[in-house]
């Protein structure tokens, strides 16, 4: 097998994820860290993404399987495994994911979003590759002075978000 690293892709982390306010309006960012550098990637993504990636970053239990809890014991169910995550390619301005799954039939390339992608890395541990093109447009939409580019670097020096569950309110009697 040829490893993601002798393809020229980078190794990287999913750090954090982050939500920012910006006049009205609420913008979530997933962060990616080089592991053997100082470069990072950062990715808008819905809030929903957002929230499960921090969810699990966290360790934070649910009493039942959300979606990527399900996805990956499925995968898991069905004698798979997820060897590793790749963000290698931009579609329509917006970066696309593979993630490797080895199982009983071999080995399959599943095309994905790169949020989706990196949530299922997370919770499976998989090791996580960047193309350097995808990198390279990130490093590139962060320079100047466009609202994007603001948004991104305020996004890589703000704090974790984090998750709090609701905890059971009992009435009391009265």
């Amino acid at each position: 097998m040829i490893a993601a690293t002798d393809t020229g892709l980078v190794p990287m982390r999913v750090s954090k994820a982050v939500g920012l306010t910006d006049s009205d309006d609420i913008s979530e960012f997933i962060v990616l860290e080089e592991l053997d550098g100082d470069r990072q990637l950062v990715i808008q993504v819905g809030h929903p993404e957002a929230f499960a990636l921090a969810a699990s970053l966290q360790g934070l239990p649910w009493g039942r399987p959300m979606t990527y809890q399900f996805t990956a014991a499925l995968v898991r169910g069905l004698g798979g495994r997820v060897r590793e995550v790749r963000l290698d390619r931009m579609i329509d301005g917006a970066y696309a994911g593979t993630v490797d799954v080895e199982g009983p039939q071999g080995v399959a390339l599943v095309d994905a979003r790169s949020s989706d992608a990196l949530n299922l890395a997370v919770l499976v541990d998989a090791a996580v590759f960047v193309a350097p093109d995808v990198l390279a447009d990130c490093i590139g939409r962060q320079a100047g002075d466009s609202a994007e580019a603001a948004l991104l670097r305020r996004a890589l020096t703000a704090s974790a978000m984090t998750i709090r569950r609701a905890d059971r309110v009992e009435e009391s009697p009265e």
